[in-house]
């Protein structure tokens, strides 16, 4: 027992030394990779540190596509990822085509972080959040469902417990999984107070699986360009990396020295937010003698 305690406490360290190691890397030292996985994995040892915000790492697509150069390539190997239940998708809320990728692990600690505050405060049916986990988070791999769809799952959960029941089933595992027959809109409520669900606004039947705790985070990626946005936001994240390209006499500047500059409002990094502008098309990067140089691209 001990000696497994020891052996698992060592592929602990291993793990960390190895997660420090590849957070000092510079960017132009592992700007470029041929294979998703190995990019993803990268990516999520960089996540930056955020203070205050309980949030597992996540990685930008267009931040893919700074480091994997076919872009029909990371197109096909996530959505293998997707369906194999490594990673889970999500459209996020920043008013660009923005997608999130997050490790399938790595979402479930963040719903397990929610269930657990949820519990704390004694906020609502927490059985909702049991059953969402394990009957629609394990089911419904794609961005989004309909309400129909969510009130359907919670149908059929009933009719198998009624069904289960008659065999045994315990009448405390009945309850908590039988919640189909009695869905209301206070449960889905409680599913996007939490932060776990967001309505489309283009269609209120359909919801987005979403992030909890993701929103000021989201911030640092605003490009708003309005001026009470900006007085809300601040030059944050991407507009604040391509405002001060913009200012220089060429709109460029060698990555290395550029990587190391430190943003004044976005809760992110540079180095993240340097790669989702690169993949995006906003910077491009060119090799020269001295180093990679990151230009702004021309409209």
């Amino acid at each position: 027992m001990e000696r497994g305690k020891k052996r698992r406490r060592e592929e602990e360290e291993i793990e960390a030394e190895n997660r420090d190691a590849n957070h000092s890397l510079s960017l132009e030292q592992n700007l470029s990779f041929s294979d998703t996985n190995v990019a993803l994995r990268m990516m999520r040892a960089q996540f930056p540190q955020i203070d205050k915000v309980a949030i597992q790492p996540f990685i930008l697509q267009s931040q893919l596509y700074s480091s994997v150069k076919d872009r029909t390539q990371v197109d096909r190997e996530i959505e293998s990822l997707r369906r194999d239940k490594v990673v889970r998708i999500f459209k996020l809320n920043t008013g660009q085509d923005d997608h999130g990728i997050m490790f399938f692990e790595d979402y479930l600690k963040q719903l397990e972080h929610v269930v657990k505050r949820m519990e704390e405060k004694k906020q609502g049916d927490v059985d909702v959040f049991k059953w969402f986990k394990g009957h629609v988070i394990e089911s419904k791999l794609e961005p989004s469902i309909e309400h129909e769809e969510l009130v359907a799952i919670f149908m059929c959960i009933s009719v198998c417990m009624f069904v289960s029941i008659i065999h045994g089933l315990s009448l405390l595992q009945y309850a908590l999984l039988s919640l189909g027959g009695q869905v209301k809109d206070g449960h889905m409520s409680l599913l996007i107070n939490a932060g776990l669900l967001t309505r489309q606004l283009i269609d209120p039947n359909m919801y987005w699986f979403a992030i909890p705790n993701i929103g000021s985070v989201l911030k640092g990626l605003s490009q708003c360009c309005t001026y009470s946005v900006l007085i809300l936001l601040g030059l944050q994240g991407r507009k604040e990396l391509l405002s001060l390209l913009n200012r220089r006499r060429y709109k460029e500047m060698m990555l290395a020295p550029l990587e190391k500059m430190r943003l004044r409002l976005s809760p992110l990094d540079m180095r993240f937010h340097l790669r989702d502008l690169i993949g995006s098309g906003h910077l491009k990067t060119a090799h020269t003698p001295s180093g990679i140089v990151v230009q702004v691209s021309k409209d």
